[in-house]
């Protein structure tokens, strides 16, 4: 019998369906050591060695598995293909190294195993090529929980005699609160300017009504500031004369979207369904460990040549050949920090009748990873962009823009899937792209009567607060953070009080302003912004063997702790 450990009983179940009986697969239950809840647990004295322990609610595992490795021919560990992934492989073979083998029994012998997506074919070829744990991601998964640890323990208790008991600080976590206390700062700062918009309900000489909006006078933008204003352009167009002056027509494209990687998963599910990053990565666990989808923490946009060649078979047979790009489409990733060691997140199964039982919050992630996916690869969808001008005698300019979709492109994924636009093909598709809506016929001197004139007070608007989607979009830009911190990062700083939701929106709390002002005057570099990007790459550097964690960590710590003691 051969022994396979991996994290999740989940993970456990779908691997055992695929290897049979002659593997036993086990789950260390996620970490099965870790740093000692209570204390430092990291010795600054002799090259910040952590000091791991076993948690008491991972013994009972721990002596199954050590009494289990004794009895197996090998011990393969199958745990997920990131640091993190790679850090429980090595302290699992730690722990299972120091079991007590009986007289005569030979030492045990370990293999390496790492998967992209769980299915057969894919587990079995790993199966064939095993390999020993990468230390160099051991080491840069340790360094980062070392650095926050010495972060989070040494800042914190300051926290807690400067400002309340109980508060904590962290190297991503408090930039994240900074980002959301700027902006909070920024909408108390902004003074809300007025200003009017005036839109002409015009009728065609065949009857047709649309809407057109008055944007110049004279040549020259309109900018309508006050009530007064817009009532005396009111009067003076209440007499007047309109006629088309000018009709523009441009053929425009809408490419399709990159494959998704984490962030952009996360931000999509947010924007859509209203998901947490919490929430997407739970949904997106389940779909991995049953073998739906591949590996879900991910900056990658490249996809395997295996899937490419399948998904255009299946675009070709199932939703049409005249979608098809005659070479497949690659994409570019530019976001900072992107390491692409992973292939982009894709489902395994394209057939959808076989993920027809999937349902709820895995259901809707399944469905935009599967939509996506297809869509990458097909060609751009084309559109006729009309921008019609309208001109009245007293040289007001009015602008209607509307659109009529050409070819589909990659937008027939949605109708194959059953979404709204369910005209025939080649009929007319009316669609919104960009704000763009269809216009009536109307040919230049058309002379038009127009029923009525809307009249609208707006006030300009403070920069918006972050959501779920565009805090995780300014951390991946800022190159802060990496795929598996950012949802951990966001239920953090909600879970210790530092903000709280107005609907889809972070607020900071009082607290968040005091502990960020106190950082910014005392710790600059812990929040700011370059310094943690520019850590985040040295851990990159760890994870690629290019240099060594303690020298980093010892750079970093000498001056803040003294900082500390100062302060």
């Amino acid at each position: 019998m051969k022994l396979v450990i991996v994290e999740s009983p989940t993970k456990a179940k779908t691997l055992s369906g695929i290897l049979g009986k002659d593997y036993e697969v086990k789950a260390s239950m996620g970490h099965i050591r870790d740093l000692p809840k209570k204390g430092l647990g990291v010795d600054v004295e002799h090259n910040y060695e952590p000091e791991y322990e076993i948690p008491a609610k991972s013994k009972k595992t721990a002596t199954e598995l050590k009494k289990l490795s004794l009895d197996a021919e090998s011990v393969i560990l199958a745990t997920d293909l990131d640091r993190e992934g790679e850090a429980i492989a090595w302290h699992l073979q730690y722990i299972l190294s120091s079991a007590k083998k009986p007289k005569g029994k030979k030492p045990i012998t370990f293999g390496r195993v790492t998967f992209h997506e769980i299915t057969k074919d894919a587990v079995l070829k790993a199966f064939s090529h095993q390999t020993e744990v990468n230390l160099n991601l051991v080491d840069a998964q340790q360094a980062r929980r070392v650095l926050d640890r010495l972060v989070g323990y040494k800042l914190s208790p300051l926290l807690w005699k400067k400002v309340r008991y109980g508060l904590s600080a962290g190297r991503v976590q408090s930039v994240a609160v900074r980002l959301i206390v700027e902006r909070e700062r920024e909408r108390q700062a902004f003074k809300p300017k007025e200003y009017w918009t005036l839109e002409g309900k015009f009728e065609t000489p065949k009857k047709d009504i649309f809407l057109a909006q008055l944007f110049e006078y004279q040549k020259k933008k309109i900018e309508i500031k006050n009530k007064n204003q817009a009532i005396k352009i009111k009067t003076d167009l209440e007499a007047d004369e309109f006629k088309v002056s000018k009709i523009e027509k441009t053929e425009r494209k809408r490419n399709p979207y990159p494959p998704y990687k984490t962030s952009t998963l996360q931000q999509s599910a947010a924007n859509i369904f209203g998901f947490t990053a919490k929430r997407t990565m739970s949904a997106a666990q389940k779909l991995f460990e049953n073998g739906y989808i591949t590996y879900h923490r991910t900056d990658s946009f490249s996809l395997s040549p295996k899937f490419i060649t399948e998904s255009r078979s299946f675009i070709k047979t199932a939703i049409g050949a005249k979608f098809l790009p005659e070479n497949p489409n690659y994409y570019k990733n530019n976001s900072k920090g992107a390491q692409e060691a992973h292939e982009a997140i894709r489902p395994t199964i394209l057939n959808l009748s076989k993920t027809s039982h999937l349902a709820g919050d895995e259901a809707k992630i399944y469905s935009l990873i599967w939509k996506r996916s297809l869509e990458c690869q097909m060609l751009s969808a084309v559109y006729d962009q009309t921008t019609v001008f309208v001109e009245s005698q007293k040289s007001y300019v009015f602008k209607a823009v509307g659109s009529k979709v050409l070819f589909e492109g990659w937008l027939s994924v949605s109708r194959y899937m059953g979404a709204q636009n369910e005209e025939e093909e080649g009929a007319e598709v009316e669609f919104s792209i960009d704000g763009l809506k269809k216009l009536p016929s109307l040919a230049e001197n058309d002379i038009l009567n127009m029923l009525e004139l809307l009249s609208d007070q707006h006030f300009t608007q403070p920069p918006a607060r972050y959501t779920d989607a565009t805090l995780i979009k300014t951390l991946e830009e800022l190159g802060i953070g990496r795929p598996s911190t950012y949802a951990p990062t966001i239920s953090t700083i909600e879970g210790r009080g530092y903000v709280h939701k107005d609907g889809r929106a972070f607020v900071p709390e009082d607290v968040a302003y005091v502990v960020i002002d106190l950082l910014m005057a005392n710790f600059k570099n812990i929040v700011d912004y370059e310094f943690t990007a520019g850590m985040e790459e040295s851990l990159d550097k760890i994870a690629e063997g290019k240099v060594k964690w303690v020298p980093i960590i010892d750079a970093f710590y000498k001056p803040f702790e003294k900082n500390v003691v100062k302060k």
